[in-house]
């Protein structure tokens, strides 16, 4: 671990030099990427050197406790090294946290894809909670949330719809959301009182640059046709909706919720390749996903990964067998303490593997 801290600190300080480089800073895309890079080492760097700093000081008054005859002197370095020795065990914790492989999407944007599983309307007006839920939770940490595409049922609920959700970090906070979510509760619609289970599925992709993935144009048919359901007056009357088909893998995007059949296309063009990206990342780290399947952030689409139960007002994280009693706040947005959990495991995980 320290031959990797002294590497890194030898290479922030090159990096230092570097982006103060006049000839440097004249090439802006080259001191762009020196900067990203200096400011992402700069936290392991700080920490780094508050832990020598740390053992120069148990090194001193361990010096002082051999050497030092003056009795006052030596308790005062006794109770100093106590206290130097429990900072410094915290200390490696951090540096170890700090070690671990940085996701490289994890500030990226989020493209989110929330559909009705099994359970018919229930299951679609489930969706539509769910889509409430991590607008709240946006909305929470200050990002901006925008519908790419919808497709409503006719009961008040969602067969599907994809959200982009903008802001610092959102990506690292929501990756942990993909899989299979199931819910328990007594329909509105069920005069037995029988407790009835739906699935909604939901899938978190990061959104992608141009120079990630590139899209040679004639993989793509694109067709244009009316927007059909609720919409602004020219919705219904001109062929603003896009349907982008990706030929080489079948992939399909429809989106018709703007106006514009520009804005339409670059939207569906978004979602296209977050797709590609997601698919290229899955057959990149399949081996490792194998080696790696229970660990939490597997992205398993078909994973059941939590459910909610509505009579014991009861959320559990199957991944981390975590259960928390307040559906209600959960549903309006409240989901830090299961994301930190989830966090945390994974953090707990990739340490195992490090050592």
């Amino acid at each position: 671990m320290f031959d990797k801290l002294n590497f890194i600190e030898e290479k922030y300080d090159d990096l230092s030099k570097k982006i103060a480089d006049p000839d440097i800073i004249n090439d802006q895309p080259t001191w762009q990427k020196y900067i990203k890079e200096h400011a992402s080492i700069k936290p392991i760097v700080d920490k780094y050197k508050e832990y020598k700093g740390v053992k120069e000081g148990i090194e001193e008054a361990k010096e002082i406790l051999q050497e030092s005859k003056d009795e006052e002197l030596r308790e005062m370095a006794k109770m100093e090294l106590e206290e130097l020795e429990e900072k410094i065990e915290g200390l490696e914790e951090e540096l170890k946290v700090l070690l671990i492989p940085k996701d490289p999407n994890d500030e990226k944007n989020v493209i989110m894809e929330i559909r009705a599983g099994a359970g018919g309307d229930e299951a679609g007006l489930f969706a539509g909670e769910l889509l409430r839920l991590y607008t709240r939770y946006a909305e929470r940490n200050g990002w901006k949330t925008e519908i790419m595409s919808i497709n409503e049922t006719g009961v008040g609920g969602i067969k599907e719809v994809i959200v982009m959700i903008k802001g610092k970090g959102a990506y690292s906070r929501l990756k942990y959301e993909s899989g299979v979510h199931r819910v328990q509760r007594i329909p509105s619609t069920e005069s037995g009182g029988r407790i009835h289970t739906s699935t909604a599925t939901v899938a978190v992709l990061p959104e992608v640059d141009d120079v990630e993935v590139q899209i040679n144009p004639n993989d793509l048919r694109i067709d244009v046709f009316r927007s059909s359901g609720n919409g602004g007056q020219s919705v219904n009357t001109t062929d603003s909706a896009v349907r982008i088909t990706h030929l080489p893998t079948g992939m399909v995007v429809t989106c018709q919720d703007e106006k514009s059949q520009l804005k339409n296309k670059e939207k569906a063009l978004k979602v296209l390749k977050a797709r590609l990206y997601d698919t290229i990342m899955a057959e990149q780290n399949a081996e490792i996903a194998e080696a790696r399947k229970s660990q939490v952030g597997s992205g398993e689409r078909s994973e059941k990964i939590r459910t909610y139960n509505y009579p014991q007002s009861r959320i559990t994280d199957h991944r981390i067998n975590l259960t928390v009693y307040k559906l209600d706040q959960f549903l309006d947005g409240e989901i830090d303490e299961m994301v930190d959990a989830l966090i945390t495991s994974d953090q707990a995980e990739k340490l195992k593997e490090l050592s």
